[in-house]
């Protein structure tokens, strides 16, 4: 028993013999050294919560994937395509051909609604419709563009054979004249879900739910059936929804179809 009191009194008595501002010194430095380890601990801690987060949460982006190609029945395959037609995977390009048709071929790119009111601006007096062969893009170029072309006048085209998808229809919406060819392919899916940085869930859902209100709102004031936009939140985005000869007349998504049939407000049109 008296081993650790004769330990504690020989301490004591090595410790008196140090001036008191070098032990409190010593004390502060051990104080310091101990908060930097802590802090150490809890920043490591902080930036693994962060990186698990980033990765583990879904988040929103105003572009929609290419779609899918369509088989011959129909039903949509899952070759993209891009993999299809080569001009397709190049950002949208701009050709004036004869008769006034511009041609817009390729994928809507931010910025290419931008592009797209370059070239009305040069060569807007002998533009007269724009013709389409694209699998989609981005959304907000898709809106500016269609509304472009309405406030224009111009007729949107998408000859037989050829593709109008994902965010493609909404630039077709915007001709005050809509024609379909034989086999047009025209259709649409859901909005993607992609991870970006920054975006919390709530914020994610609030990103989609402005999107979709936005579609809505243009669908209908360019005279479209919003019946379209609820086919396109149905379908996976890996998927395309290939609207039928009837679906482009009736949602009046079309005004021509084929050269043949036309919807009631395209004969009174032509009347006049």
């Amino acid at each position: 028993m008296s081993a650790p009191a004769d330990f504690r009194s020989q301490f004591l008595a090595w410790l008196k013999g140090w001036p008191d501002d070098f032990i409190l010194r010593r004390l502060l430095a051990v104080m310091i050294a101990a908060t930097a380890v802590v802090l150490a601990l809890d920043y490591r801690q902080l930036a693994e919560e962060t990186q698990n987060a980033a990765v583990s949460t879904p988040q929103l982006s105003t572009e929609l994937p290419p779609a899918a190609l369509p088989r011959e029945d129909g039903e949509p395959a899952l070759g993209p395509l891009r993999r299809a037609d080569p001009e397709l995977a190049a950002h949208m390009s701009f050709d004036l051909v004869g008769d006034g048709r511009l041609l817009a071929t390729g994928t809507i790119e931010p910025g290419t609604a931008k592009a797209f009111a370059d070239e009305v601006e040069k060569r807007g007096s002998y533009i007269k419709s724009v013709v389409l062969h694209s699998p989609g893009g981005s959304v907000s170029d898709a809106l500016e563009m269609g509304r472009l072309i309405r406030n224009k006048q111009f007729s949107t085209e998408v000859k037989a054979g050829r593709y109008c998808a994902s965010s493609c229809p909404l630039v077709f919406a915007g001709g005050v004249e809509r024609r379909a060819g034989q086999k047009a392919v025209i259709g649409v899916h859901q909005v993607s879900v992609l991870a970006r940085d920054g975006l919390t869930p709530v914020a994610g859902m609030e990103d989609a739910q402005r999107v979709s209100a936005a579609c809505q709102r243009y669908l209908r004031d360019m005279g479209v059936d919003l019946e379209v936009w609820t086919r396109a939140m149905e379908t996976p985005k890996e998927k395309l929804y290939r609207f039928k000869k009837d679906e482009l007349l009736g949602f009046k998504l079309a005004t021509d179809v084929g050269g043949g049939a036309k919807t009631a407000s395209s004969r009174a049109r032509a009347r006049l």
